[in-house]
């Protein structure tokens, strides 16, 4: 409801949730091309993912190999991958948050 009692103007409504999906569209492209790293012990391992969470690399450092122990390369391994998407999830939160804050700015819609 608008203050005052009046109708929400779909006009303008209608406009605001075109640019709210183009700026959508826009933050997850450049999210998509953006790459984050992420790394565990000490640097010994380090992923490279998309700000979208995709995958692209994965460096390790020859001294993490022993191959007598694949369960430590292993789990540094997994440390690196979830660090990467730790400040993949950080750099979505920074780009579409405030576009989601935008939902409830616009009068008429019950966010």
């Amino acid at each position: 409801m608008i203050p005052g009692g009046g109708q929400p103007n779909m006009q303008q409504l209608l406009q605001q949730a075109q640019k709210m999906q183009q700026d959508l569209a826009q933050a997850q492209e450049e999210l998509a091309q953006t790459e984050v790293e992420g790394q565990s012990g000490g640097g010994l391992v380090r992923a490279t993912v998309t700000g979208s969470g995709e995958l692209r690399g994965l460096v390790i450092d020859p001294k993490a190999v022993d191959p007598d122990d694949t369960e430590t390369l292993a789990d540094l391994v997994v440390a690196a991958v979830q660090a990467a998407n730790e400040n993949a999830q950080q750099l979505q939160q920074e780009k579409l948050g405030p576009l989601a804050q935008g939902l409830g700015g616009m009068p008429g819609l019950p966010f």
